[in-house]
């Protein structure tokens, strides 16, 4: 009798299994080959930002010396610069990228070096042009003091 209550006792509980969920439909997504792009970048006195766009101005793929695990000081400098665009034309290897359009904005130390880098790793720097914006007459003055 005690070894007929061990068998009813040891019979697996049934439980119910979830299936995987699968969508109907859903198509793969290409990748459309994009050689000649554009390359953004906005070196300031704290970081520098590195975007890859198309020619219309999709981006592609962007980074930044934070996102690349630099911090304080160091996010500014021409070594981060350089690795900053190392990891972006990483990302944009499946497009095929071979040309870039480099628009430069801002004043940090990464500007010269980001230019070298593209070159580097493999992109060709059709142009180089400036886009940090000019002050025409700045801010207003503080009033002259009286004494």
């Amino acid at each position: 009798m005690a070894d007929e209550v061990k068998k009813e006792s040891a019979t697996p509980v049934e439980t119910k299994v979830k299936k995987p969920l699968i969508k109907k439909g859903a198509k793969k997504k290409t990748i459309q080959q994009v050689s000649h792009g554009r390359a953004y970048v906005h070196a300031t006195f704290n970081n520098t930002i590195i975007t890859l766009t198309d020619a219309n101005g999709n981006t592609l793929a962007w980074a930044s010396s934070g996102h690349c695990g630099f911090k304080g000081p160091k996010k500014a400098t021409p070594y981060a610069a350089g690795v900053v665009v190392k990891a972006v034309v990483e990302k944009v290897a499946p497009y095929g990228l071979q040309e870039v359009n480099v628009f430069l904005q801002g004043v940090g130390s990464g500007r010269d070096a980001a230019v070298r880098a593209f070159n580097a790793n493999g992109l060709t720097v059709l142009s180089i042009k400036d886009m940090t914006p000019l002050p025409h007459n700045g801010c207003r003055l503080p009033r002259a003091r009286r004494i």
